[in-house]
């Protein structure tokens, strides 16, 4: 038979997959940060937020507001208040560099190949050691560091560990805790059977 009258048969027209992919999830969110204003709050604008002069000028402006508000013999000289300022900011910096340095450290830790989850775990909580921040993972003494969410009974389980600033000892994050009902009486018994 010519080919001209072979009769072909098509391949049945394939509808798309109605499966997950998320290319639906990135055109709505490509969309919506086409939409927003570039003034938006969520637009990080660091000539405004991170420049050491416009803060200081800021701050002594409202220092020195408050300051006219004080009975003359109480008033700081305008020297003493703008080296004041002027030292609380960059301290601030610092603060923040120091911050990012270490974000940044921890994140180039877990970028590394071959990082399994257990090092990565190990190696968040040896940096956090060097920083002088305590986990604590038992409320056993420290009861004060955690705080129960949810749950009746006598026993505990830690939903959250606490985290201590060892250098302040100050709480840094607090523990969460859900309280199992009847696990603490079966502890008893399973310790008078030993």
């Amino acid at each position: 038979m010519p080919r001209r009258q072979r009769k072909t048969s098509a391949a049945p027209k394939q509808e798309p997959r109605k499966g997950n992919n998320g290319l639906k999830h990135r055109r709505e969110k490509r969309r919506a940060a086409a939409e927003t204003p570039k003034d938006s709050p969520h637009t990080y604008r660091p000539e405004e937020l991170l420049s050491p002069p416009a803060l200081l000028s800021r701050f002594t402006e409202r220092a020195t507001e408050l300051i006219a508000a004080l009975p003359e013999e109480a008033r700081p000289t305008q020297a003493a208040v703008t080296a004041a300022l002027r030292q609380a900011v960059l301290e601030a910096f610092r603060s923040r560099e120091e911050y990012v340095a270490r974000m940044v450290e921890v994140d180039l830790f877990a970028d590394e190949p071959n990082q399994s989850a257990r090092s990565l775990r190990k190696g968040i909580r040896t940096a956090l050691l060097d920083q002088g921040v305590r986990r604590v993972d038992s409320p056993d003494g420290g009861s004060e560091l955690f705080v129960v969410v949810e749950g009746e009974g006598e026993a505990f389980e830690v939903l959250r560990p606490a985290y201590v600033d060892q250098a302040t000892g100050k709480l840094v994050l607090s523990g969460q805790l859900r309280r199992l009902p009847g696990a603490q009486e079966g502890d008893q018994a399973a310790g008078e059977d030993s």
